[in-house]
């Protein structure tokens, strides 16, 4: 869906200056949403392809093992 609305508001972004008059309350909706949609896209990247899980489950195992340590202590 991110990938979908990438698409969709960087072809608006041209669409709303290219009408007459230039629109660009609706450019800078689109250029907002953008930019939120990329963000989206990295994060996701990032957790679910560039390592992201295997870190934070390694964090929390990490976390883990400190919490257990400090019960018994």
């Amino acid at each position: 869906m991110t990938g979908a609305l990438c698409i969709y508001s960087a072809t608006f972004m041209r669409y709303s200056l290219a009408v007459t008059p230039k629109n660009y309350l609706l450019f800078l909706c689109h250029f907002v949403n953008e930019g939120a949609q990329l963000t989206q896209g990295y994060r996701w990247m990032q957790y679910h392809k560039w390592g992201g899980k295997e870190e934070m489950l390694k964090e929390k195992a990490e976390n883990g093992v400190k919490g257990a340590v400090a019960k018994v202590e």
